[in-house]
C-alpha cells in the first residue's frame, strides 16, 4: 500500500508501516526527527499537494493525519476568553478558524482511505462526533491520553493489550488528593514539549500498521 501519514514529524507511524513493506511517507513542515529523512516530504502538506486542487493525491490508498491541535483542543479553551484576554484571544479564535478549515481540507481529499487524529475538543462540536475514541493504555503503553479518530473507509481499531496507566502524581485540593496526573500533563515545559506531547505511542502505532495495513 502506499501510505501517507500526515502532520508526523516523529515519523511513529510511518515507520511501522515501513516494517511491514508498505511504502509510507511522513509529511510535515519540520523536518523529521525519526531518523528516517529518505521517507519524508518537508513542507506543507497542502502546498505539497497541490493547494487547493487534490488531483495529486491520486495513487495513496491510505492517509493517517495528526493535525495541529494547539487550537483545536479543549485542553486550552480558556485562552479563548475575549473579556479576560481581549486581543489575544480574539486572534486565537481567528487561528482556531483556519486549524479547523486545514482539517476540513485534508477530510474531503480523494484518498480512499483516512483516519484524522485529535484529542477531544473543536472538532468533536463544529464537525462531528469521532468514530472512535481510544487511549494508550488499551494498546500496551501505561499513558493516559484520550484520543479521537475521524475514520473513512476503516474498522475501529482493535484493543491489543490492556494495561494500567502510570500516575505520575496527583492535583491538590486543599489538604486533600486530587485528580491523578499521567505522563503528558506532567511532562515539563521546554522546546520539545510540543513534540513529545504530539507523538503517536508505540502501541497505537503499531496497531495501526497491523490492522490497517491488510485492509
Amino acid at each position: 500500500m502506499k501510505i501517507l501519514i500526515a502532520c508526523e514529524e516523529s515519523q511513529a507511524v510511518c515507520k511501522e508501516f515501513r516494517k511491514l513493506g508498505h511504502e509510507a511517507y511522513s509529511c510535515d513542515i519540520l523536518s523529521c526527527s525519526g531518523g528516517e529523512p529518505q521517507w519524508h516530504i518537508e513542507g506543507d502538506i497542502l502546498n505539497w499537494m497541490g493547494k487547493n486542487s487534490f488531483n495529486d493525491y491520486e495513487g495513496w490508498d491510505l492517509m493517517i493525519a495528526h493535525p495541529p491541535c494547539t487550537y483545536l483542543s479543549n485542553a486550552g479553551i480558556g485562552w479563548f476568553n475575549e473579556e479576560k484576554y481581549g486581543d489575544k484571544a480574539r486572534e486565537r479564535k481567528r487561528l482556531r478558524i483556519e486549524a479547523f478549515e486545514f482539517v476540513m481540507k485534508i477530510a474531503n481529499v480523494s484518498i480512499p482511505k483516512i483516519a484524522i487524529e485529535n484529542p477531544v475538543g473543536w472538532l468533536n462540536s463544529h464537525w462531528r462526533k469521532p468514530d472512535q475514541i481510544i487511549q494508550p493504555w488499551q494498546f500496551g503503553d501505561e499513558e493516559s491520553k484520550r484520543t479521537c479518530l475521524w475514520m473513512k473507509n476503516l474498522p475501529l481499531l482493535i484493543h491489543t493489550k490492556i494495561v494500567n496507566p502510570k500516575i505520575y502524581a496527583y492535583y491538590k485540593r486543599g489538604n486533600k488528593k486530587g485528580k491523578p496526573i499521567y505522563g503528558n500533563d506532567y511532562l515539563k515545559f521546554s522546546e520539545d514539549r510540543g513534540k513529545i506531547r504530539s507523538k503517536t505511542f508505540p502501541g497505537i502505532a503499531k496497531a495501526m500498521a497491523e490492522q490497517w495495513g491488510t485492509l
